[in-house]
């Protein structure tokens, strides 16, 4: 099977033992996006800045990989709090406007103490 690890450095480096991705066939799988900027390492203010923030890092990755958001079937998003929920959607809108699968959960606490993530899987 082809397979290959996945890294731009247009999203944050990871801050663990994984990958920032792996294209396995036709299929890419990205580790979960917090709102870091890549090239600052600044977390923005707010859930709508950090939605933003997360989404164009978990794209970038698509991206990185020869893909676009056309290419993303599934989602799975973490927030800190479901009170969130409303302007999460929002932002996240914008960007994946085909509308993939999706799971939104709440979470008790997320890397950074940031409001949201976002890890995706897209198909070539």
């Amino acid at each position: 099977m082809d397979k290959k690890v996945i890294s731009t450095p247009n999203a944050p480096a990871a801050i663990g033992p994984y990958s920032q991705a792996w294209a396995v066939g036709d299929m890419v799988f990205a580790s979960g996006q917090i709102p870091v900027d890549p090239a600052t390492g600044i977390v923005p203010e707010g859930i709508a800045a950090q939605a933003e923030q997360s989404c164009k890092n978990a794209l970038a990755i698509v991206e990185a990989a020869g893909l676009t958001a056309e290419n993303v079937v599934k989602t799975t998003c973490f927030l800190a709090e479901i009170a969130d929920f409303a302007a999460f959607n929002e932002v996240y809108a914008k960007y994946f406007t085909s509308k993939p699968a999706r799971s939104c959960v709440a979470v008790k606490d997320i890397p950074k103490g940031v409001l949201c993530e976002i890890e995706v899987i897209a198909v070539k």
